[in-house]
């Protein structure tokens, strides 16, 4: 199995470590910082292979030119994008695929957050390392997209085997969650699944990975044909992308 460390870095955010102890390839998710990749990297004694961009925005790419520098890694990320990818040096597009080491991760193109938002799935690992298009909870702001490229986003993710282990790239899940239960009140597994994540936010623990299990389960925004949920927003009887999207209208001016 891929060797996975979790780094959080700024105020919420998590850069990922991925290595394959038999071939010794690491890659670094979203580095939103160099030094701290840089630390771990010299703690473990491994090289970087590769970094893995699943979009523009600074606070996934600000470590890119920094670590390429200081390590010869390449740089992969969206060819849709790659005006905006510092340093890129590989452009990938919808099922194309790329391997560390032993492990394959396809590339799954979904725009919303970005016009350009790639994902990352290493299916024989069970993981999914989702960037901002998918949250515990929750899923990224339409900063470049509209409400049906997102929610066909999401549809493609919900499809995964129920295990797929979720590693998003921002610790937002008390919010998401209190939004959640604004909108879906009545869930049992949402109620418990905050308990959940105030005790481990309480010890300063991170509440990510999730699964799709869980989140098919807690999720607003992949509960579209939740009747509870349609009925809270007043959207029954409506196109599922209809109810997503005032479910993200909603998200999206919530205190």
């Amino acid at each position: 199995m891929l060797n996975i460390i979790q780094i959080p870095v700024l105020t919420d955010n998590y850069i990922y470590l991925l290595h394959d102890p038999v071939t010794g390839e690491t890659a670094v998710v979203d580095p939103a910082l160099g030094q701290p990749v840089l630390d771990v990297l010299n703690e473990k004694g491994w090289r970087l292979t590769y970094i893995l961009n699943t979009h523009h925005h600074w606070d996934h790419v600000g470590g890119n030119l920094e670590l390429k520098q200081k390590t010869g890694c390449k740089i992969i990320g969206a060819q849709s994008d790659r005006d905006r990818i510092p340093g890129i040096d590989i452009g990938v597009s919808e099922d194309d695929v790329i391997a560390l080491g032993g492990h394959p991760a396809r590339v799954i193109s979904t725009p919303g957050h970005t016009s350009g938002h790639i994902v990352y799935h290493f299916a024989e690992d069970g993981a999914l390392f989702c960037g901002d298009t998918l949250f515990v909870m929750g899923c990224g702001r339409l900063f470049e997209g509209a409400p049906e490229q997102m929610w066909n986003s999401l549809q493609k993710l919900k499809a995964m085997p129920p295990s797929t282990r979720i590693y998003c790239t921002h610790e937002y899940t008390q919010t998401n969650g209190r939004f959640a239960l604004s909108v879906e009140p009545d869930n049992s597994q949402l109620q418990q699944k905050m308990l959940e994540v105030q005790r481990l936010r309480a010890e300063n623990k991170p509440t990510v990975p999730s699964t799709i299990e869980q989140e098919l389960a807690t999720n607003p925004f992949f509960r579209e044909d939740s009747l509870a949920l349609q009925k809270t927003i007043n959207r029954v009887n409506c196109l599922p992308v209809e109810v997503f999207a005032e479910v993200r209208r909603l998200k999206d001016t919530f205190n």
